[in-house]
């Protein structure tokens, strides 16, 4: 195969979309936040992009069938905007890979008429978080109010390391190619899948782009979650070993 390939799997009419990336990352915040969208209001697949970046591997469904591994591109209608939802379990597995594959994503973003870019993630904190905070980066100065307004927190020289992979990059090659590019990234432990901090990025995406979701199946992910949280607080809170009882076990 070409080193990417498009499927078109089906071209809808839609009305200015917006773009949201959703792949994995820090604590899978913007994937769960991705999917969680396309669950609540079921959106259409339109574009398979394959890529020999990807790992070589393929997925198997629950009738033993194989299929490569692959983002996906959803379109989504709702009351409030039209979306291009971007997914897919992986990310490129080299620095020019992920400049030519996000290059392939605004390219079929742009294909649908899209102008405005929403990357999705996570920034981890190195501890468990309380109160979820979603801070943000743009690709220019001017789109920082009305994000500000929906509670987005914008902090000199955060985070720390810049902003790497695809979610980055949406910022930087969209912002030079025309689209106003948001990155909005859930504070997260790091440690864990994390859907409280998926709902606190939704959260803003709905005061942003005017939409109503649904968070009863993410609640019931954070419970489940809760529990391995609290193991862990338990465990972090536990009796102090002895020094003499401090030895490599492996």
């Amino acid at each position: 195969m070409e080193d990417i390939e498009i499927d078109e799997v089906a071209t809808p009419e839609l009305d200015d979309p917006v773009l949201i990336e959703g792949l994995p990352g820090v604590g899978h915040v913007g994937k769960l936040a991705a999917e969680h969208i396309l669950e609540e209001f079921d959106g259409e697949l339109i574009r398979r992009v394959y890529a020999t970046e990807f790992p070589p591997q393929v997925s198997v469904d629950d009738e033993g069938v194989a299929e490569l591994t692959c983002a996906e591109f959803h379109a989504v209608e709702t009351d409030g905007a039209d979306l291009l939802v971007l997914t897919g379990d992986h990310q490129a597995g080299s620095n020019a890979g992920h400049y030519r594959l996000t290059s392939t994503f605004l390219d079929v973003a742009a294909e649908f008429g899209a102008e405005r870019a929403f990357a999705l993630g996570g920034v981890p904190t190195g501890e468990l978080v309380e109160e979820y905070t979603v801070l943000g980066a743009v690709s220019d100065g001017d789109l920082t109010a009305d994000l500000e307004d929906a509670g987005v927190e914008f902090r000199a020289d955060e985070p720390a390391g810049g902003i790497v992979g695809v979610s980055g990059l949406v910022l930087g090659l969209g912002g030079r190619r025309g689209f106003d590019a948001t990155c909005l990234m859930g504070e997260t432990s790091g440690y864990l899948v994390d859907p409280k901090s998926a709902r606190a990025v939704l959260e803003v995406l709905e005061a942003v782009l005017d939409l109503r979701v649904d968070y009863e199946s993410l609640e019931d992910r954070a419970e489940e979650m809760e529990e391995v949280v609290g193991k862990i607080r338990e465990m972090q809170e536990g009796p102090a070993v002895p020094d003499d009882d401090l030895r490599y076990i492996g």
